[in-house]
């Protein structure tokens, strides 16, 4: 499968490193507006574009995708305010897109134990909910999209005091080079229960965007990784 890369950031770099290992090319980096149109001709020839840069950026490199007949895959957060009008998009324009607020397979896996989670506990007021997110101190979001998508789950699979977002606190740490940390946690007078994924690298996040884009190769639509993982 041919790769293009829009990002050519930390994560950009780890998806050009790992790529070669399943068999495919990387044909073109991309790391600004300016060269994403001046490389319109290169980028086209990719089957998947896999976009990692900046929430002030990732919705105009999207639309450019999907204008273009590009199937892109996304992991930045932290634009989705744009998200519903470019899946009309790339409904309207028989495009490809998925998107996801964290590529990690264990991360997924928590997103499943998480609304599971919040099933079992909701309605018992007695716990106090919170999240706590840590990353490295040049992540741009804060709170991360994952701890986002982590509480609207909480909310979607809860009654009580929990079905209002506000009422779940998260608190953002931003701290040398780790690559995140989410947890979850339910507090009561007499116990804690805490659901935590720790990434050790970037590696995780490169390798679920890999197997991403190769799900979304040739497939026409709007697709998360809950698609990938058939969930």
């Amino acid at each position: 499968m041919k790769i293009a890369l829009i990002g050519y950031g930390k994560m950009g770099h780890a998806i050009e490193a790992l790529a070669p290992t399943r068999g495919h090319e990387i044909v073109c980096t991309i790391d600004n507006a300016e060269e994403l149109v001046s490389n319109a001709a290169q980028l086209k020839k990719a089957d998947v574009a896999i976009e990692f840069t900046v929430p002030a950026a990732a919705a105009a490199n999207l639309r450019f995708c999907i204008e273009n007949g590009i199937a892109v895959v996304c992991g930045t957060t932290a634009w989705y305010e744009s998200y519903d009008e470019l899946a009309r998009l790339c409904r309207e324009r028989d495009g490809a897109m998925l998107t996801a607020t964290n590529f990690s397979i264990g991360m997924n896996i928590m997103f499943s134990l998480n609304q599971r989670l919040a099933q079992l506990m909701s309605g018992r007021d007695d716990y106090q909910a919170d999240i706590t997110e840590t990353h490295h101190i040049h992540k741009l979001d804060a709170p991360s999209g994952t701890a986002i998508t982590l509480r609207e789950q909480i909310v979607a699979n809860s009654k009580g005091k929990r079905s209002d977002a506000d009422n779940i606190p998260i608190q953002s740490v931003r701290e040398g080079e780790i690559p995140g940390i989410h947890t979850v946690r339910y507090s009561s007078i007499f116990d804690t229960i805490t659901l935590t994924h720790e990434a050790h690298s970037r590696q995780g996040l490169a390798l679920g965007a890999v197997i991403a884009a190769e799900f979304l190769r040739g497939k026409k639509g709007v697709f998360t990784m809950s698609d990938v993982l058939g969930r």
